[in-house]
């Protein structure tokens, strides 16, 4: 099982003097990460929520578009970050979900969410 997230936006096209029509989605960042990662995600304490629900259930938080993880994002990135070896310690021991992959994720979701911000996010668990 695993974590897709993905950033899109809506492609309009106008073919008759300047009505615009949606048209299709356009999707402009996905990754996957093992749910093995779940644990130590929970252990990431952000604002008044976890990195955990931010990341595998932004719908629950209401959050729709990529600017609104930035901030919660910046932050779970610098408390994973700064205490490295407290969230080894939930390193999947089958080695599928260790923290030394977690924290690429992290930062290139949120440099994706920064690029993008007026994406809309999409998760599938």
């Amino acid at each position: 099982m695993s974590l897709d997230v993905t950033l899109s936006r809506t492609l309009y096209l106008s073919y008759d003097k300047g009505k615009t029509y949606k048209d299709q989605q356009e999707e402009v960042y996905w990754a996957n990460i093992t749910h093995n990662l779940n644990k130590m995600a929970m252990e990431v304490s952000v604002q008044h929520h976890t990195l955990y629900e931010y990341l595998w259930r932004p719908e629950e938080l209401e959050i729709t578009k990529a600017s609104e993880l930035i901030y919660p994002l910046t932050i779970g990135l610098a408390k994973l970050k700064d205490n490295p070896d407290f969230y080894k310690t939930f390193d999947s021991p089958n080695g599928w979900g260790l923290y030394e992959h977690f924290v690429p994720f992290v930062e290139k979701y949120l440099e994706a969410c920064i690029a993008n911000p007026e994406c809309t996010v999409y998760v599938g668990r």
